[in-house]
């Protein structure tokens, strides 16, 4: 079994910990129906009714992130609800860099933490075998 240093499981713990408290304000705001959110989802194309649902997804999401034996169906999920967010801001012509990759942003460092906490989940996506030690 691969092993993760110390450092690596702080970074990691540090970047799942910026995601979280991002996704975490975006769904509460919106299930909280933060007029701040409101508008916002609104100016991006969609109906006032959206706002809710929009905002259970996105903390379903992170709940399934966070627990442990969950955590890549989480991040599976964020993932193709990130894209979805990439999708609205290429069809209203948004800034490249702050608005459309800004989703990228947080998925990379989504799956970085995840990758850095998780053995199992960075051999996947090295494409090495879990019991390879070799580095």
């Amino acid at each position: 079994m691969q092993v993760v240093s110390t450092p690596q499981r702080w970074i990691g713990r540090v970047l799942t910990g910026l995601v979280t408290l991002f996704l975490l304000f975006d769904g509460v705001t919106k299930v909280m129906r933060h007029p701040m959110s409101v508008e916002g989802t609104v100016s991006l194309g969609y109906p006032d009714s959206s706002v809710v649902p929009i905002g259970v997804l996105v903390l379903v999401g992170l709940a399934l992130y966070l627990i442990p034996r969950t955590s890549v169906l989480g991040a599976i999920w964020l993932t193709g609800f990130l894209g979805g967010a990439i999708a609205t801001h290429l069809r209203l012509g948004n800034p490249l860099f702050s608005h459309t990759l800004f989703p990228v942003y947080v998925a990379a460092m989504m799956w970085a933490g995840l990758a850095l906490r998780a053995p199992r989940v960075r051999a996947l996506l090295l494409n090495r075998s879990p019991v390879d030690i070799t580095p």
